[in-house]
This record gives structure tokens, sequence and C-alpha cells, in this order.
């Protein structure tokens, strides 16, 4: 390989390999704030904190347990949720099941494309729901 190639090859791979770091780059505050967006789009559709509380995992910094999805486009959360207290009842029983779309910059809420009951195990799309955003 001559050298103007070697250097072609490895700043395509430079590039490519930084891509998923350019919005960490760029927001670097970005999913930190799209999981605090995304619990409390959450609290709001399901009664604020006196009737609702999302999985802990939208707790913790940036909802690392909860992102299904981080891209160019955004931030997608996924996360159980129900009454006070349901993760501290053995076992937990959650009621609600919350997927929400959350702008790459942490700043919008893009789309909620599911909130509403548990869905059975098997079942791995999400119905659309009319939720306004």
């Amino acid at each position: 390989m001559r050298p103007t190639q070697a250097l072609l090859l490895s700043l395509g791979l430079a590039i490519s390999g930084s891509m998923a770091m350019a919005q960490s780059l760029q927001y670097p505050f970005a999913q930190t704030k799209a999981a605090n967006q995304a619990r409390m789009r959450a609290e709001r559709l399901n009664g604020e904190l006196s009737r609702y509380r999302a999985d802990r995992c939208m707790y913790t910094l940036r909802g690392e347990g909860c992102l299904v999805s981080n891209t160019e486009s955004g931030f997608v959360f996924r996360f159980q949720g129900g009454a006070p207290g349901w993760q501290q009842q053995i076992p937990p029983e959650p009621t609600v099941l919350t997927e929400i779309r959350v702008s790459a910059d942490g700043d919008r809420i893009l789309d909620v494309p599911y909130n509403g009951p548990l869905l059975p195990d098997t079942q791995s799309d999400f119905p659309s729901t009319s939720q306004d955003p």
C-alpha cells in the first residue's frame, strides 16, 4: 500500500470511528439532559410524582440502564414505571412502560412512541400512541 493510500485509509477510519464521539464532544451533557427530559415527560404523562415513579435507572447519571439507542438523531429511553414504591415491592410490580425519543442535544422531546400498560415479554414492537410530546 502506498503512503498516500495508507494515510487516506487511516484518516477514513479515524473519521468514522470518531463520528460516535462527535455527538458527545459537541453536546457533552446531552445524554444527562436527555434522560432528565425523558423522565420528566413520563412523570407528566403518568400523573406527576404523587402518582408515578419511573424506573430507578432514569434517576441515575445519564439514564444508562434505560438507554436503548444513542445515534446522531437522538436518544431513545425505554423504562418501566408505576405507583410510588413499586420498585420496593417484592417482587417489583410496574404497571407502565414508556419509550421516549429525545433530540441529540438533549433539549427536546421528539416523540413518545409508547406510554401505556406493560407489554407481553414476547412483543418487541411498541404500538404507536397518540400522546402529544
